[in-house]
């Protein structure tokens, strides 16, 4: 920045599952933090619970002028600014707007990573379909994988959260890779 007293927004990478205490700390200290939340519904053994969790995990965004800059740094829970072009990234205002506007609203919104495009060779790390691969697709908004049945010319379609899938290296037709000596499904 070129102004020490210029503010601006930066994005504060926090240690797993720290996002709001660090948010709740820096406030504490007069430095003005945010991490967006959205509210989920979680499902115990024994009841169901509606409970807010960041919206993207380990960011909260940080304002305050350049001399308390390593203020926020180092507060328990911070791990480190994200840097772009070898300088820590400046996060613009009108998109800390939309994600404080996101957060107040009830839209179900997911952060993705922008690895998964349409079309991506896919595999399911968790859930019923672990070890499934698959095609990501999108329809009518909704991230679906695609799983081809070889010999019977079968699509199946399933609506699954991208925090399930892993992205694979597209592979040439007919190349194998892996241990388990997969073959490209799409």
């Amino acid at each position: 920045m070129s102004n020490a007293n210029e503010v601006g927004w930066w994005a504060l990478y926090s240690r797993p599952r720290h996002e709001k205490k660090l948010a709740d700390l820096l406030n504490e200290r007069g430095i003005e933090a945010y991490t967006p939340v959205r509210k989920v519904l979680k499902q115990w053994s024994d009841r169901k619970k509606w409970v807010e969790e960041p919206l993207i995990r380990s960011y909260t965004f940080v304002r305050a002028i350049e001399k308390r800059y390593f203020d926020a740094l180092n507060t328990h829970g911070a791990v480190r600014y994200v840097w772009f072009s070898g300088k820590a990234a400046i996060i613009p205002n009108r998109q800390i707007l939309t994600l404080k506007a996101l957060a107040g609203c009830d839209l179900e919104a997911e952060a993705l990573s922008s690895d998964f495009k349409p079309g991506a060779p896919v595999k399911v790390i968790a859930g019923p379909l672990i070890g499934t691969i698959g095609e990501l697709v999108s329809m009518a908004g909704h991230n679906r994988v695609i799983i081809r049945i070889d010999h019977i010319e079968t699509v199946i379609s399933v609506t699954i959260s991208p925090l399930l899938l892993e992205k694979l290296p597209v592979l040439k037709e007919g190349k194998k890779e892996g241990k388990g000596k997969y073959e490209r499904f799409w």
